[in-house]
């Protein structure tokens, strides 16, 4: 009963961390603008995000242009942009797949050790989805911080960590929570039951113990008499005559001296 809460549970925080992380690579605000000395008051925001540009002048809505090359682009948008994708499509699939294996689900039935192998698979793939998002976001953020404190650049070329990053950032730990559960859990259970026999709810089995095997006497052998053996007759006269003779031949007296 415990493990199947935890279960839910973990399935719950998967989903969220697989919405935040489809929703932090189509958001635009991954760099946004910077607002140093006198430029509090501004009335353009420039956003810069995976897939486009944004401007947003004062109480105007939002203009977006998508970008016209993927070369063109820095090196950390552009593995970026595979990462994400991939972070998607690993959450979604390894979600997908613990609902195979759930306990609440008859999806498999009367194969509790299919199940627990499902769930850790699952597990091991919503992992992988948070790594997949936890690298480009953390490049990202290293490259605004580290041009921001640049001096080689002036104040118009620096950005500031956008919407993007941090909702990444949870969407990651929401994941990684998500999956330690289908694996932990699973993998205790896995220990557990391999202490126990597992049997079908449906049939109708008794353990017997086991029994000592008896050992087999040695049976006395038995001789049988062998027939006499009884002269041939013919018709047709024969020189040789086979008798049974109780006493020993001239040959064998011959090879017995």
């Amino acid at each position: 009963m415990a493990n199947s809460a935890l279960e839910i549970v973990g399935l719950l925080l998967t989903l969220i961390g697989l919405i935040g992380a489809a929703a932090s690579t189509g958001m635009p605000m991954w760099r946004v603008t910077a607002f140093i000395g006198e430029n509090i008051i501004v009335f353009e925001t420039r956003y810069e995000g995976l897939w486009m540009n944004c401007f947003r002048q004062a109480d105007i809505r939002m203009q977006c242009k998508v970008y016209d090359s993927l070369l063109a682009l820095t090196p950390d948008l552009q593995a970026a942009r595979g990462l994400m994708c991939s972070a998607v499509a690993l959450g979604g699939l390894g979600l997908l797949i613990s609902l195979l294996g759930l306990q609440c689900t008859s999806c498999i039935e009367n194969n509790d050790r299919v199940k627990r192998l499902v769930l850790i698979i699952a597990g091991s793939m919503i992992i992988g989805a948070c790594i997949c998002v936890l690298i480009p976001v953390s490049w990202t953020g290293h490259v605004i911080i580290r041009d921001f404190y640049n001096p080689l650049l002036i104040d118009a070329q620096r950005r500031e960590l956008g919407e993007a990053l941090y909702i990444g950032w949870v969407a990651s730990a929401f994941l990684f929570a998500g999956g330690c559960m289908f694996i932990c859990c699973n993998l205790q259970s896995e220990s557990k039951g391999s202490e126990r026999y597992i049997y079908s709810r449906n049939s109708d089995y008794m353990a017997y113990p086991p029994q000592p095997l008896q050992t087999l006497q040695p049976q006395q052998l038995v001789l049988l008499p062998q027939p006499q053996l009884q002269p041939v007759l013919s018709r047709h006269p024969s020189t040789s005559y086979s008798y049974q003779s109780s006493y020993p031949s001239v040959r064998s007296r011959v090879a017995y001296l």
